[in-house]
């Protein structure tokens, strides 16, 4: 009788102990567990409050995935949750850049809200290198630099060891593009984690918001933002008030409460 107590404690224990599934988390109401196919049957049968819920549980207890954040965004958009729709994608296209679902589903948010994008004019290089950093992302452009060091090393490698001279001349253009591609590759990396650390950017989630010349309801009111906007946070450094600036180069500084960061 003993032995089988001590059996039945030590399965509890072990039970206990037992690490969760990656698709199954336990939230406030442990005798709940919820995962993605909920959500997304939640919504399939156009219940989208609950599909929110679970979503947005998912995010918090899970961590971030581009596909559960597109997917709460549809969720939002569905309800007329034109703010949330567009910031979730934001975040969802922050973690998989080429996405082509997730780039239609915002522009076809945006086109919901009131403040339109203003066209801004680039130049083609820049342009250039921001369509060509968001074809992988930030883990893609990390094993990416670390193939390109490898191609590197073996090329210097054979460049070291062979004779002809020929040879060595391709060789050596090899290894010089390797070298390129993996301080490009490593460059575009690095960028990419620093805009998913810092998050610098933002979207304004009050129907609409004064940006005034000072952080102070005094200060002079210069120009009005509606929800869903994107805004670039220039002055994080105080907690009631943000210096931010739009696409077109106008500044100013509303309340912290206003927005929420991409």
């Amino acid at each position: 009788m003993k032995r089988n107590l001590i059996y039945i404690v030590f399965a509890i224990l072990c039970a206990l102990n037992a690490p969760v599934n990656a698709q199954n988390v336990v939230f406030a109401d442990s005798t709940v567990i919820y995962n993605k196919a909920m959500a997304d049957s939640a919504y399939a049968a156009a219940d989208y409050a609950t599909a929110i819920h679970i979503y947005e549980h998912l995010l918090s207890s899970q961590g971030e995935a581009a596909s559960v954040y597109y997917n709460l965004g549809n969720a939002y958009f569905k309800v007329g949750d034109i703010a949330h729709s567009i910031l979730n994608y934001e975040r969802a296209l922050l973690l998989s850049p080429s996405d082509d679902d997730i780039l239609f589903n915002l522009e076809l948010a945006r086109s919901k809200a009131v403040d339109k994008n203003a066209t801004v004019t680039e130049l083609f290089f820049v342009r250039w290198y921001r369509d060509f950093s968001s074809i992988l992302t930030v883990d893609g452009w990390a094993k990416c630099g670390i193939l390109c060091f490898i191609i590197l090393i073996l090329c210097l490698t054979l460049f070291i060891f062979n004779k002809k001279s020929k040879t060595k001349k391709i060789i050596f253009i090899f290894a010089l593009l390797s070298l390129v591609s993996t301080i490009l590759a490593n460059v575009i990396a690095s960028n990419q984690k620093d805009k998913m650390i810092y998050r610098e950017s933002a979207i304004i989630m009050d129907p609409s918001v004064t940006v005034r010349s000072t952080p102070s309801t005094s200060g002079t009111e210069l120009f009005i933002l509606h929800e869903g906007k994107k805004v670039i946070i220039k002055d994080d450094s105080m907690k009631d008030w943000k210096e931010i600036e739009i696409e077109d180069g106008n500044i100013g500084w509303l309340p912290a409460s206003a927005i929420e960061q991409i």
